[in-house]
């Protein structure tokens, strides 16, 4: 994020916006793929076809050279499937999703895939106060606004453009008082898939009325495959020696505590379910791992190297880097098995991760955590990487 605050960061180039509507790929997602694929669920672009607010979705497909595939809608801003090779060179979609813009109208779980804003992650009580006036927001998460309240991006139809065969720019202009945030924000996302199998994240926004910014996707992961069941011995490496312990509500307390000899410390490659398990307060409270890490600026690809992920069974690897301080690792522990996949598996308990870069959760309200606040003549930019190998 270009904030003084968090001057020493440094900005990837933005990639170029295209202005015209391009057609929608009639592809689906496993045109080019071969018969020891077939566990992958082919994807039809009609299904993501349907007028909301006004506006069309649809189905874009981005390719890079070595057949791998991310595959989004505009509807939230969605990463529908993401296709990369495992330790045998087959192709398996690492990324849990459904098969029809309905199946995402009507989830449980309003998140799957979706591009996050205008804040994302928990405010406390849904209040803050900028520039001596107090906003009160929707809450959506008990007594606290989560992921921008009862509208957030994941409902809205992104205007969506794609330039190259790789890439998706996606625009949304979020007016002054939508979900009671001030300003009106012009946000852009551009989605690349390269050809080192990186799955690149370019936010950048612009806002006319000084408000608070936290974007950031919310891809559910398993790296063994959309319903192949737990993700509990997936081996988690965050590169974080603190994170921000939470209160019952999930709201960080303010304080920064060391990860050194508690459940949190995956400074060495563990398993999700090595210590999900423990009896400790901070696991109470978020049913598992649902929290912040500070992240220990560890310098790699040009950014901070967030965390690794490794798949038990497929052997992928997803490295994770970024611009931002912060990494929400959660576990999948609200999953209550009340939607279907695209693979036809039911979203049961801890079946997908999530690994979002982002800002503290609840910034505008702690003024010790690094600053959200964006004001007219700045810009917002912020970059993280999802590279898979095996």
């Amino acid at each position: 994020m270009k904030l003084k605050s968090l001057a020493g960061l440094g900005v990837l180039a933005a990639i170029g916006f295209a202005s015209c509507q391009s057609e929608t790929n009639k592809s689906s997602s496993t045109d080019s793929l071969k018969s020891d694929s077939a566990a992958i669920v082919k994807l039809f672009p009609d299904s993501f076809k349907k007028e909301i607010d006004g506006k069309q979705t649809a189905l874009y497909t981005l390719k890079n050279k070595n057949n791998a595939e991310a595959i989004f809608t505009n509807y939230g801003g969605r990463l529908v499937s993401l296709l990369v090779p495992d330790k045998d060179g087959k192709l398996v979609d690492v990324v849990v999703g459904f098969k029809s813009v309905s199946d995402y109208e009507k989830s449980t779980e309003p998140y799957f895939g979706a591009t996050i804003g205008r804040y994302g992650n928990r405010i406390a009580k849904g209040k803050f106060t900028l520039e001596g006036k107090t906003y009160s927001l929707f809450t959506n998460n008990g007594q606290n606004t989560l992921h921008g309240g009862k509208k957030g991006y994941q409902y809205v139809v992104w205007d969506a453009t794609q330039p190259a065969a790789n890439t998706l720019v996606l625009r949304y202009l979020s007016k002054d008082g939508d979900e009671n945030f001030p300003g009106n924000l012009d946000v852009k996302v551009t989605y690349t898939l390269t050809d080192d199998n990186e799955l690149k994240m370019d936010y950048e926004a612009k806002t006319d009325k000084t408000t608070v910014v936290n974007l950031t996707n919310h891809a559910f992961f398993n790296l063994n495959g959309d319903g192949s069941g737990t993700i509990l011995n997936h081996e988690v490496q965050i590169y974080a020696d603190g994170y921000t312990p939470v209160d019952s509500t999930l709201i960080p307390t303010g304080k920064i505590e060391k990860v050194a000899g508690t459940p949190f410390d995956f400074n060495k490659a563990t398993t999700i379910g090595a210590r999900i398990n423990d009896k400790n307060e901070q696991l109470t409270f978020g049913k598992g791992y649902d929290h912040n890490y500070v992240l220990s600026k560890t310098k790699a690809m040009g950014m901070f190297h967030a965390a690794t992920v490794k798949g038990d069974k497929s052997g992928i690897v997803m490295d994770i880097y970024t611009q931002e301080p912060g990494l929400q690792f959660y576990s999948g522990n609200f999953m209550q098995s009340k939607n279907t996949f695209k693979s036809g598996a039911k979203d049961d308990f801890r079946t997908a991760i999530a690994m979002e870069t982002q800002h503290f959760p609840d910034s505008p309200n702690q003024p010790a955590f690094p600053s959200t606040v964006l004001k007219p003549g700045q810009v917002y930019k912020s970059s993280s990487i999802y590279k898979f190998t095996k």
